[in-house]
């Protein structure tokens, strides 16, 4: 009798226990589908901010792209959209100023831009523009960040919006190198004024390095990229540029480049030339 009871004991606690994981897993299972009927998945996987589509289809920055929606020059589906809005690029119709978005072969390029050409794709006052001399690329193209109208140098090239966002934002301190020829000399003790942050009116402004070349000529690398700041830090520090010319961004520098010219790379060259900086 003892053992009987034992056994009807011990069965009852395996079914009590077995009914407290039925009852668990009823409960784990409702609120999966009360979760599933609750999110829209199709927005968590795959739809994006519109901004980001158009500069992933090579139409502009980022940046330009946010301008253009605030202008209300961008529609989804024939709807004029806000900024932040989400689309999913390649099933929604996108128009920017009345033209579909085409998504095109991602292509990149270094290009060497002369002096006193614009680093822009159009100008109203019909100054030289760097689009000038991409006649050749049926994508549409884009230099990454800019140069000054009179200074020359190292530009990429592409119409990878997400590529040329990393390779601006300041987050991701991608080195710049340039060579700036000044007005007067340097003498040797005036190259402890190039180290360390300079302060400018709109913030500071860290030096990585400088060197003296010659008399003249001094070779400086920043990870920064606003207006007209080597000029600008050069100045603060009592000096005056006749002549800039951008040589590197990461690892990646002209070679044999002459002004005007182009080169195409891949994608994971640049990747491996920019992030091994």
């Amino acid at each position: 009798m003892k053992t009987f009871l034992i056994c009807v004991s011990s069965l009852y606690c395996i079914l009590h226990n077995l009914c407290d994981c039925v009852l668990i897993y009823t409960l784990i299972c409702t609120f999966i589908i009360y979760i599933d009927m609750c999110i829209d998945w199709r927005e968590i996987m795959v739809l994006e901010r519109v901004q980001k589509i158009i500069c992933g289809a090579g139409v502009c920055s980022r940046r330009k792209a946010e301008t253009l929606i605030e202008g209300n020059r961008v529609t989804v589906n024939d709807k004029i959209i806000k900024l932040g809005d989400k689309a999913e690029a390649g099933k929604d119709i996108i128009k920017v100023d009345g033209v579909k978005l085409k998504f095109e072969k991602k292509r990149y390029f270094v290009f060497y831009k002369p002096s006193n050409v614009l680093t822009s794709l159009y100008d109203p006052f019909k100054k030289n523009c760097v689009s000038d001399y991409f006649t050749g690329i049926n994508e549409r193209v884009f230099p990454v960040g800019r140069l000054d109208y009179d200074a020359e140098g190292l530009l990429v090239v592409t119409n990878d919006g997400d590529f040329a966002n990393k390779l601006m934002h300041p987050r991701y301190e991608v080195m710049k190198t340039y060579e700036a020829e000044l007005i007067d000399g340097v003498r040797s003790s005036d190259m402890n004024k190039f180290k360390g942050k300079i302060k400018l009116k709109d913030g500071f402004v860290k030096i990585e390095a400088a060197r003296l070349i010659r008399k003249n000529l001094i070779e400086i690398t920043i990870h920064e990229g606003r207006h007209k700041i080597v000029k600008r830090i050069f100045k603060e520090l009592g000096f005056y540029v006749k002549r800039l010319k951008r040589t590197r961004i990461g690892k990646l520098g002209l070679g044999p480049l002459k002004p005007g010219q182009l080169k195409e790379l891949s994608k994971e060259t640049l990747d491996e030339l920019i992030n091994s900086a």
